[in-house]
This record gives C-alpha cells, sequence and structure tokens, in this order.
C-alpha cells in the first residue's frame, strides 16, 4: 500500500485538517501519515483557539516518519507560523521529496485565519517552490498572486504570478468563482486546463479543500498522472460533498466514506 504523508493542523471537529486528510486517503486507497503542526479548538461553527506545535518537534515528526516509512507523497496544509514553514521547508529539502502537494491553507470556513500574516512571504520562498502542485482557492490565490480574481480570466493571471514563484503547477480551486461554479483552473506553465463536476449547493462543505488535496496526493502516489488524479479527486470530493453531512451546528462535514454502506 503507498504511503502519503499530511503535515497540517488537527481540527477537533474532525471536519478538515489532518482528520479530514486521513479519511480522505483511507477512501483513496492509501496509508496515510501525519505529522501535526498545530491544534486548533474548532468545530463546524468555527475555530475558537490555535496553539502552534513547536518547531523542533514538527521537525522530528517528520523525521521520525521518514525514518521508517517510504513516503510516495506529501501534502502539506495548515503551516501557521514563519518557524513552522521554514522547518517543514527544510525537511522536505533534505529527504528529497519530489511529490509536494501544497494547500496554502490562510482562513477557515468560518473566516478564522490560519496563517500568521507575516508566513505569507514564508510560505511563497520556502514552501512553493518545492511543490509539484499548489491547490490556492480563489481568496488564498489573490493573497498569493496579488491580483483580484471574479472571472476565469483573473485566475488564468493569478496562476502565472503563483507559478513563476517556482512550483511546477498551480490548480487554482474555482468553487468562489460566481461564474463557472466549481470549475477549477491548472496552470503548468505552458498550458491551462480546465476541471469541472457538478457543482453541489450544500452548506456542509467543511474539510473540501483539505480532502481534495489529500485525495490528489494519494492517486499520485498511486501512479496517475496529475490530470488523472486531480480528475479523480475531483470526482471523488463531489460524491462526499454529495452525501455532506448534516453534524453539527454550522457548515457540516463532506462525507468521505459515502460509499460504505449504513
Amino acid at each position: 500500500m503507498k504511503q502519503v504523508l499530511t503535515i497540517a493542523g488537527s481540527d477537533s471537529g474532525a471536519g478538515a485538517g489532518i482528520q479530514a486528510d486521513l479519511k480522505a486517503m483511507a477512501a483513496n486507497g492509501v496509508y496515510g501519515l501525519t505529522v501535526i503542526t498545530s491544534i486548533t479548538a474548532q468545530n463546524t461553527k468555527g475555530v475558537t483557539a490555535v496553539h502552534d506545535l513547536p518547531p523542533s518537534i514538527v521537525e522530528a515528526q517528520i523525521d521520525a516518519v521518514f525514518d521508517d516509512f517510504e513516503i510516495a507523497a506529501v501534502k502539506t496544509g495548515m503551516l501557521s507560523s514563519v518557524e513552522i514553514v521554514e522547518a517543514v521547508g527544510k525537511k522536505l529539502n533534505q529527504y528529497k521529496v519530489s511529490m509536494v502537494v501544497v494547500d496554502p491553507v490562510m482562513v477557515s470556513k468560518s473566516g478564522h485565519a490560519l496563517l500568521q500574516p507575516n508566513a505569507v512571504a514564508a510560505v511563497k520562498s520556502a514552501l512553493i517552490p518545492l511543490a509539484l502542485l499548489v491547490t490556492p482557492n480563489v481568496p488564498e490565490a489573490q493573497q498569493l498572486s496579488g491580483i483580484e480574481i471574479t472571472a476565469l480570466a483573473d485566475a488564468r493571471q493569478a496562476a502565472k504570478v503563483i507559478h513563476k514563484l517556482g512550483c511546477k503547477h498551480v490548480l487554482i480551486k474555482g468553487g468562489h468563482l460566481l461564474a463557472e461554479k466549481g470549475a477549477d483552473l491548472l496552470y503548468d506553465g505552458r498550458f491551462f486546463s480546465v476541471f469541472k463536476t457538478e457543482f453541489i449547493d450544500t452548506p456542509h462543505t467543511h474539510g473540501t479543500g483539505c480532502t481534495y488535496a489529500s485525495a490528489i496526493a494519494a492517486h499520485l502516489a498511486k501512479g496517475k498522472s496529475l490530470p488523472d488524479a486531480i480528475q479523480t479527486a475531483k470526482t471523488y470530493l463531489t460524491e462526499a460533498i454529495r452525501h455532506g453531512l448534516a453534524l453539527g451546528q454550522g457548515q457540516g462535514p463532506t462525507n468521505h466514506f459515502y460509499f460504505l454502506k449504513e
């Protein structure tokens, strides 16, 4: 079984973060490993507290995992501080990881900042250049590129700017794009591709970004090409959203194991 590592924050509500990553990886047929960067007090209503782990503990977790497992791909999520971003970048360089999916998590669904403002520059310089794929949503793509995105043409310009930071591919997730609901834009430095599936209108979308990036990493680890990995992951995510769970009093989580009968 292929082994995939997620380096991200923990969500006590288990809809996003490390918990969503593990569920998505298991559902897509790989063994998920974890490095926890931050602990959040979080539920479907929002994030109430964040505690960052010391960078030395983050590094020790990475060392422990790489010392014992054959890691086929790495997915990064919430890396709250400059120190954590730089520690993760240093270790990914040390272990010469070629298949890195960077989900540049900046703000929770409820609007809570998950990336300190001074850490954006570190993400650009220490993390994005290591990425095979960066998967920003529209607000994140705007922050990384400095371009306001209201249509697909804007997303194309933003993707070009982000690509110049050194990653191999950029996937701007268009769930927030009113004109093209549910369309995602992939840029490889030369060509654009658009991935479309049905747009599911539901409030129960907590953890979709984490789930999508983790599913992509899983299929890359299993040997799929990047476009095939994205399309397979997007199809999976669409069904997980369609079967979303109305749990809690806020935005419920996606249903990672929708295909299991009750």
